[in-house]
C-alpha cells in the first residue's frame, strides 16, 4: 500500500531540499527533520503490549512497544533519514546495505550488508531518500527478505510511478511511505524535479 504523507510542514521542508542553491547543511538539517516527521505516520500501526507501572499517584497499566524496530538505510543516502527516525525511536538498531546504480543498465550491484541478529523478529524500516526506477528498493527489500523478516515498510522521501509500481509487483506486502510524489524519471533515471543526487547534496560530494 502506497502512503503519500501531504503534511504542511514536510511540504514546506521538502521545497527548500528541492532548491537547486540549498546548501549541505541545511539540506542535511531539513532531512533529518523530514525523517522524524514521518517517523509519526510510519510507527503509528506498531504494536503494543500491556504492563503494570506505578505512578506517583499509584498503579496502573501503560503500554510499550511490542516488537523492536531495525532501520536499515540504503547507502549512502539512506544514512541521511537514520538520526531523525532514532530520535524517535532510540531504541531502534541499525542495518546497513550497501548498493550501487550501474549507470548504462541501472541495475543495483550488491557491496556490503550487515543486520542486527533480531532482524527477523523485527519491524524493518528500509531507508532511501529517493525511489526511482526501483531497482535498489526491490533488492534492498529482497536481501531484507532472505534474513527472515517479514514486517517490512519502505521509506523514501520522493518517488515516481515507474519505482512505486516495481515495488507493489514485487513486494506487494510491503508499504511504501513517501513525503511526495514526484512527476516522472528522466532518460538517464532521476526523479523529475526530485531533489538532485541526494547523496552527494547530503555529503557535498558534488
Amino acid at each position: 500500500m502506497l502512503h503519500v504523507l501531504n503534511h504542511p510542514l514536510i511540504t514546506h521542508k521538502l521545497t527548500t531540499m528541492r532548491k537547486i542553491e540549498t546548501g549541505t547543511k541545511d539540506f542535511r538539517q531539513y532531512l533529518d527533520e523530514i525523517a522524524s516527521l514521518m517517523a509519526y505516520e510510519i510507527t503509528k500501526d506498531l504494536p503494543l503490549r500491556p504492563i503494570n507501572i506505578e505512578t506517583p499517584m499509584g498503579k496502573t497499566v501503560g503500554y510499550e512497544m511490542a516488537q523492536d524496530v531495525v532501520l536499515v538505510p540504503i547507502l549512502r543516502a539512506g544514512l541521511g533519514m537514520v538520526d531523525g527516525i532514532q530520535n524517535m525511536i532510540p531504541t531502534a538498531k541499525v542495518g546497513h546495505i550497501g548498493l550501487y546504480r550501474d549507470e548504462e543498465t541501472l541495475e543495483p550491484h550488491q557491496y556490503y550488508a550487515k543486520f542486527p541478529k533480531n532482524i527477523a523478529q523485527s519491524i524493518v524500516l528500509i531507508l532511501d531518500p529517493m525511489l526511482a526506477t526501483g531497482g535498489s528498493a526491490k533488492a534492498a527489500i529482497d536481501m531484507v527478505k532472505k534474513t527472515g523478516a517479514t514486517n517490512i515498510k519502505l521509506i523514501n522521501l520522493v518517488g515516481v510511478q515507474e519505482g512505486i509500481d516495481v515495488i507493489e509487483k514485487a513486494h506487494p506486502d510491503v508499504d511504501i511511505y513517501l513525503a511526495a510524489k514526484d512527476e516522472k524519471l528522466n532518460e538517464i533515471g532521476y526523479i523529475v524535479p526530485g531533489l538532485g543526487d541526494a547523496g552527494d547534496r547530503i555529503f557535498g560530494t558534488k
